[in-house]
């Protein structure tokens, strides 16, 4: 059993050539997979290894960087690895929004907790904003809630600037880090009716029964298991070898569904020469699963 770990901390960074050299090193001398981001405003991440490896990282992150506590985190468990290689990246921001986060600005009164964010988002006043990609938003969302369909979080702030400033405005997304910046810079513009949910959409699967929960279908998760359903668990969902987008079991009942090769999204925009050399591909993965070995077109997803 592997544990899945997420996480952020918006703190002041220095080094970051050495401390990303630092934590690669410590990823891949204890079998921990998956992304961590350093910026100068903070980290953000998600990790998969064994228990003790896990906790083993946490602390070296906490030694690292000098801090005692995360913004936010996430725990989850997995059956499998969900991530193929470990990763540290350098970016200019840990969300890219242009806008540097000071952990000061964080606006920590307006984070709901699930039973809260419940009451808020069944008052029809409120203003519901799902703060991810649209093909996120189409695997699973709040009920009520808007999609700006936008693919870049950098346009984000051209929408929000449509919205009115009297009404109360709820954010969420996954584990909550987008939404931590959305709320500054809305803060920053006058807002004073906003609102998060704490720990995003994996906190409230987690802590929120089925029976009382608003959300409608799966949460999309960027890594092998793909979606996520209530207390967490592995979601119907797979991924397309042709576009790389999330597919249903009712996507895969579709004439234009073929396995390795394309799916109702993808069908009609791949060329003939492309679905030809997917088939290829395919067969190849075929014989590979076949021998029980692995296969070179092995992606970051299943």
């Amino acid at each position: 059993m592997f544990k899945v770990f997420g996480f952020y901390k918006f703190i002041k960074i220095k080094s970051l050539k050495k401390n990303k050299d630092l934590l690669q090193k410590f990823l891949t001398s204890n079998n921990i997979r998956g992304t961590i981001i350093i910026a100068k405003e903070g980290l953000n991440g998600t990790i998969s290894g064994g228990v003790k490896d896990i906790d083993k990282i946490i602390k070296r992150l906490k030694f690292l960087f000098s801090f005692k506590k995360f913004d936010n985190s996430n725990e989850s468990k997995s059956k499998f690895q969900p991530f193929h290689k470990p990763k540290v990246k350098i970016k200019k921001e840990v969300v890219p929004m242009n806008l540097t986060l000071n952990s000061k600005d964080r606006n920590i009164q307006t984070h709901l907790d699930p039973k809260e964010w419940n009451k808020l988002i069944k008052n029809k006043d409120t203003h519901i904003i799902d703060t991810r990609k649209p093909f996120e938003y189409k695997v699973g969302t709040f009920k009520k809630s808007v999609n700006p369909n936008i693919n870049n979080f950098r346009d984000f702030p051209k929408y929000l600037n449509k919205l009115k400033k009297n009404k109360p405005v709820a954010m969420f997304c996954t584990g909550g880090i987008r939404c931590e910046k959305t709320s500054v810079y809305l803060k920053k513009k006058g807002f004073e009716n906003i609102f998060q949910l704490n720990g995003g959409i994996l906190n409230y699967l987690k802590k929120i029964k089925k029976t009382e929960s608003l959300w409608k279908g799966e949460c999309f998760v960027f890594d092998n298991r793909i979606s996520l359903k209530h207390e967490l668990k592995i979601g119907t969902y797979s991924m397309c070898s042709g576009c790389r987008m999330p597919i249903s079991p009712k996507d895969k009942r579709s004439n234009k569904y073929e396995e390795g090769v394309s799916c109702p999204n993808c069908h009609d925009k791949l060329t003939e020469t492309q679905k030809s050399r997917f088939r290829m591909r395919q067969s190849q993965v075929y014989k590979a699963k076949q021998s029980r070995k692995k296969y070179i077109f092995q992606k970051e997803f299943k």
